[in-house]
């Protein structure tokens, strides 16, 4: 199996590739389209800012071949709010695989923006290798509205999408390279 990681220069590409490592799958780590579209699955890792992740998949060439694709795709963290329609964050039309929009977590007593830290989820779909009441590794300021794409929440005040899935393309909140057990669970399901 070909398993493509997306470099758009910047994120959490060594951590994602060292986790995929642990089941005994070396991924390729590329931004030439040919060989992302040639994969039999592809990651989307992100950390950072929707503007400038959009600005890269832009002068790299992806948009297209990114929502192109029909193999099993997975984003993390910031590569799944890239695959909403649009983000509050520099208001940045995102790949548009997804409808709704990214906002601002609000921040509240007891409860500081960024995120960042262990949540527990509700799944609301089996089948993702992570169950209700799992512990995950979240750390964002940002979070996708709720709707029919959304298949597991996290509460942080409100509840906030962990899990979102729309035809190939499965997203992750939290960041599963980081949540141990529960987390590679998740990524084994994935490749699985």
């Amino acid at each position: 199996m070909k398993l493509a990681i997306v470099d758009l220069g910047c994120g959490n590409i060594g951590s994602v590739r060292l986790a995929f490592g642990r089941f005994g799958v070396e991924p390729v780590v590329t931004s030439a389209p040919e060989e992302i579209a040639g994969a039999d699955k592809i990651i989307l890792p992100g950390v950072g800012a929707a503007g400038f992740a959009m600005e890269r998949i832009d002068t790299l060439g992806l948009r297209t071949t990114l929502t192109s694709l029909r193999q099993p795709a997975l984003g993390i963290c910031l590569g799944m709010q890239l695959l909403f329609d649009g983000s509050d964050e520099e208001d940045t039309a995102c790949l548009g695989l997804i409808p709704g929009r990214v906002r601002a977590l609000e921040a509240a007593p007891g409860r500081p923006v960024p995120h960042m830290g262990w949540s527990r989820v509700d799944v609301r779909t089996p089948g993702l290798g992570i169950s209700s009441g799992d512990y995950l590794y979240f750390a964002h300021s940002f979070a996708c509205d709720d709707g029919p794409a959304v298949v597991a929440t996290a509460s942080y005040g409100s509840d906030v999408a962990a899990v979102v899935q729309r035809d190939n393309w499965l997203g992750a909140q939290f960041h599963p390279e980081r949540s141990g057990e529960a987390g590679a669970g998740f990524l084994e399901s994935f490749l699985a």
